[in-house]
């Protein structure tokens, strides 16, 4: 069986906009595709976690406080995301990638929110789809694809439909680290990707029909990331 695995942004989970009903949708689609693939959900933070990030940083939490607090949010938003699934759902959130491949189950979905400090969504995805061997990574974001440049701060940012793990390495090898990133993807999850060859694609996860192509591999209006 294919191992898939998909990091959903927390803005997709619950930016506030009918959340009860695209998660009724999205357990709908996941709960049907699980039936002849292994699906992995890594869950992020989104606004709250930026949220208690920066509000921790104004209090003067250190880096690794402020993880612990993101880490908290994306944990929260699995749990919310298993509601969804019901049995569909293995009923336990891993703390680690090991586990999350040692709780797996045929039929149904293992879902997760972060690990440890230092560590993105993005990052554990690709780490995770790493352990499972998957064939492939589902970036379900906000925006529709990848861009040159954020497009929502630059008119002339360049939608891009293919790229190559060399090239999307490059692209998000810039700007600073930090507690709570919001880009195209994490770093470390781009050198996972190059190094082992694991294909990306970065889709609107609020589109169910890209999503659901994604996880199947097919051709997305998103970004394709891969040789």
């Amino acid at each position: 069986m294919e191992n898939v695995v998909v990091s959903i942004g927390g803005s997709v989970i619950v930016p506030g906009n009918d959340d009860h009903l695209y998660l009724t949708a999205l357990a709908n689609l996941i709960a049907e595709l699980c039936e002849e693939r292994q699906v992995f959900l890594v869950c992020g933070g989104g606004k709250v976690a930026r949220y208690y990030i920066n509000t921790g940083r104004e209090l003067g939490a250190t880096v690794h406080e402020l993880d612990d607090l993101g880490i908290a949010v994306t944990r929260l938003n699995a749990g919310l995301v298993q509601l969804a699934l019901g049995d569909k759902a293995v009923r336990r959130v891993p703390h680690t990638v090991k586990d999350a491949k040692l709780i797996a189950q045929s039929g149904k979905v293992v879902v997760m929110g972060g690990t440890v400090p230092g560590h993105t969504t993005d990052a554990v995805s690709a780490m995770l789809a790493e352990e499972v061997h998957a064939i492939r990574i589902v970036n379900a974001t906000s925006v529709d694809a990848a861009y040159t440049a954020d497009p929502k701060k630059l008119k002339e940012a360049r939608r891009l439909h293919r790229i190559s793990f060399k090239e999307l390495h490059d692209l998000v090898n810039k700007g600073e680290h930090g507690a709570g990133p919001s880009g195209i993807f994490d770093r470390l999850g781009a050198d996972i990707a190059l190094k082992h060859r694991i294909p990306i694609y970065i889709v609107n996860g609020r589109n169910l029909e890209e999503l659901r192509k994604a996880i199947l591999g097919l051709d997305v209006e998103g970004t394709y990331v891969g040789d």
